[in-house]
């Protein structure tokens, strides 16, 4: 049986496959082998299936930690949980990465909810956009690094000329027996934590 939730599974395989450009209700519906009025009786239009795309994708994304951590926890938790879940749907990182939030409550909800958390432990109104869309596109980068296969360094033949990279790719894989995609999140969301903390200090040293 049709449901809301089949066209949004079907649409973000076919966004996936084709892109944005390439979904269209006449698409869809010939996927799910069904007419485009069949289509329109669970969904308005394009752009309200988007949405519900969005909304999708942010579902496992966990932001309650602002309600009760301190920022850089609940910056943490938040940045985990997006990355893991945008790392299940690594075609769909461009077209999120770029699409306007207008009328996804959910996807509203989220970005309220971390700004409220940025504003209420001292963050002025000016700075916080910023910050969060510098921790965002962190996280949906390492999203992508997460689905890069495990010899991505490898340089193959050209390992001698290139000694360092080689040198530097043999280090690392002795750190820990966490992934090399894990580690560099790691060690990434730690730099850019230590970078916001200074940036903090920094606009309360201009008060």
């Amino acid at each position: 049986m049709l449901s809301r939730a089949k066209i949004v599974a079907e649409a973000m395989e076919l966004l996936a496959e084709r892109g944005p450009k390439g979904l269209t209700i006449a698409a869809l519906a010939d996927s799910l082998g069904v007419a485009p009025s069949a289509i329109y009786n669970h969904v308005g239009s394009k752009r309200e299936l988007l949405i519900y795309v969005q909304d999708h994708l942010i579902h496992g994304v966990d932001y309650a930690g602002f309600d009760g951590l301190s920022w850089e926890g609940g910056v943490r938790r938040w940045a985990r949980s997006a990355r893991d879940a945008f790392a299940g749907h690594p075609d769909l990182v461009p077209m999120y990465a770029v699409m306007p939030v207008t009328d996804s409550r959910a996807v509203l909800a989220m970005y309220d909810t971390v700004i409220a958390g940025f504003a209420a432990a001292g963050w002025p109104e000016s700075t916080i956009l910023s910050a969060v869309v510098a921790v965002e596109s962190f996280v949906l980068g390492s999203a992508l690094d997460a689905n890069a296969p495990g010899d991505v360094f490898d340089a193959g033949e050209l390992t001698a000329e290139y000694g360092a990279l080689a040198g530097a790719v043999a280090a690392d894989a002795t750190r820990s027996t966490q992934s090399r995609a894990d580690r560099a999140f790691d060690a990434g969301l730690d730099a850019l934590i230590l970078g916001l903390q200074s940036m903090l200090a920094a606009t309360r040293n201009e008060t």
